[in-house]
């Protein structure tokens, strides 16, 4: 084969990947419920969504209660305009605006329930024209499937919504108890092309029916957007009752397109920290259904053991987890930044021990002016990232908190100490901080903070207290307080 016909293949051939990979993003876009991610109608939404690796989110149209109108910011000119300027500048849509305040309001006790649609609709257009509306029918109850009727009350209002609806070019999607067959039956009685499922996965695996299966039967015609999620347990990737392969095979089989946005399946263990919960599981979704976004700061992995860089980018997470962003795009840079910084250290004293067999001077001042050139490198790019206060945390983390633990240490144990004293002895921890996290090891680490914890209490010494006393003193402290040292 010539050199030409080769290079022609490459290039169509990575040309068909990136069509494949841009037919993918358009079919598919992955979002959060901000209701859930708690930023109900909160600008931030659109930030943490970006920071979550979203495409967008589905926004929620505030409270409901018992007020006649949902507490909604879009009904504020100057609120709404700002909101629709946040998300475009940011790049997040509204993929569909929600009513869950249906989730605890009986949709047949609502007699201005066609304003409250009306208001939904606005908003809708409002926030770029979205198309999709969910309306869950949770506060009516399960009994309005059987109750011949209040399921007759039910149809009745959601033929006059979907009608309504479809005047205004939208779909609103309920959410049922019901399984694919109760679902078709359902809105054969509606008779409405602007009502279909909003389809919920947690539903169908609560009542043990099968996702693939069931979506299947109800056709893609009849699904608008899918919550993506299970019960709270675990997240996505660990949830033995979803089965994403599967289930993309079957949507891909449907020709289905559309939002799956994340409502719950957080980590019961952590089941407050948002950050961690939704980036892992939006990760999981858009490595499946879409395309993650590949990290901007590559992996210096190349030539190294695999087994190694496994250790060192669980090592850099530890960093991350601390800062609750290991599953975003921002945590996947934080990651490499910081592997890439144990990378180099290894490298500068591995070249280090190399020299020293035949100049050992020599070694060590190559190291030395190695470490100082590279070391505040380190810092600019996390800054890339990372706000000041973030990457003190990160440094924190890398040199076992020492600063932190020593530093309360101090001040406990000397409750008089002045606020310059206590200056003092921080801006000295953070100084041997800076030459810890470039130490080789562990030991060499500790070493350094043991120096310079000597170097205080000369300080403190000097300053007239009697540490001996002091030290004595605070372990009676601690001991009447049920702890220990």
């Amino acid at each position: 084969m010539s050199k030409l016909r080769i290079l022609l293949l490459s290039i169509l051939t990575c040309g068909m990947s990136c069509l494949d990979s841009l037919m993918a993003q358009e079919r598919y876009q992955v979002g959060v419920c901000d209701w859930m991610v708690l930023k109900r109608q909160k600008l931030g939404e659109f930030q943490l969504a970006k920071d979550l690796g979203c495409d967008g989110i589905e926004m929620d149209m505030g409270g409901l209660g018992k007020r006649e109108m949902f507490d909604n910011k879009m009904r504020e000119p100057e609120a709404a305009a700002l909101f629709k300027h946040t998300a475009d500048s940011l790049g997040i849509r509204v993929g569909a605006v929600a009513m869950s305040g249906f989730y605890g309001q009986d949709l047949t006790q609502r007699d201005n329930y066609l304003s409250l649609l009306d208001d939904c609709f606005n908003t809708m257009d409002i926030m770029g024209n979205v198309k999709v509306a969910f309306l869950p029918l949770g506060g009516s109850g399960n009994d309005w499937s059987t109750d011949k009727s209040k399921r007759k009350e039910i149809v009745s209002r959601l033929h006059a919504i979907g009608e309504a609806a479809k005047a205004r070019g939208k779909v609103v999607g309920i959410d049922t108890p019901l399984d694919a067959a109760g679902n078709l039956k359902l809105l054969k009685e509606i008779k409405s092309d602007g009502i279909a499922i909003f389809y919920k996965w947690q539903t169908i695996i609560e009542n043990g029916w099968d996702i693939a299966k069931d979506m299947k039967k109800l056709g893609a015609k009849n699904i608008c957007a899918i919550h993506a999620s299970n019960t709270d347990s675990v997240w996505i990737s660990k949830d033995p009752a979803i089965n994403l392969p599967l289930i993309k095979q079957t949507l891909d089989e449907m020709n289905w397109k559309g939002w799956l946005f994340v409502e719950r399946s957080r980590d019961v263990k952590m089941v407050r920290n948002v950050k961690m919960n939704y980036g892992a599981n939006v990760r999981c979704l858009k490595e499946t259904f879409n395309s993650y976004p590949e990290a901007a700061v590559k992996l210096d992995s190349e030539g190294r053991d695999p087994q190694y860089v496994q250790t060192i980018i669980g090592r850099s997470q530890k960093a991350t987890d601390e800062l609750s962003i290991t599953w975003t795009p921002m945590g996947q840079n934080v990651v490499n930044i910081i592997a890439n910084r144990y990378f180099k250290l290894n490298d500068i004293y591995a070249e280090r021990d190399s020299i020293k067999k035949t100049d050992k001077k020599l070694a060590e001042a190559l190291c030395d002016s190695k470490l100082y050139r590279s070391h505040f490198g380190f810092e600019t790019d996390l800054s890339m990232y990372l706000k000041p206060h973030h990457i003190e945390r990160v440094k924190d983390v890398m040199t076992f908190n020492v600063v932190k633990v020593t530093y309360e240490a101090q001040c406990d144990m000397i409750p008089t100490l002045k606020d310059e004293e206590k200056a003092q002895i921080l801006a000295w921890l953070k100084e041997a901080r800076e030459l810890a996290i470039d130490a080789e090891s562990s030991k060499k680490k500790h070493e350094v903070f043991g120096k310079y914890k000597g170097r205080i209490n000369n300080y403190l010494t000097k300053r007239g207290y009697d540490l001996t006393k002091e030290r004595e003193a605070w372990y009676e402290r601690v001991k009447a307080r049920g702890g220990q040292l």
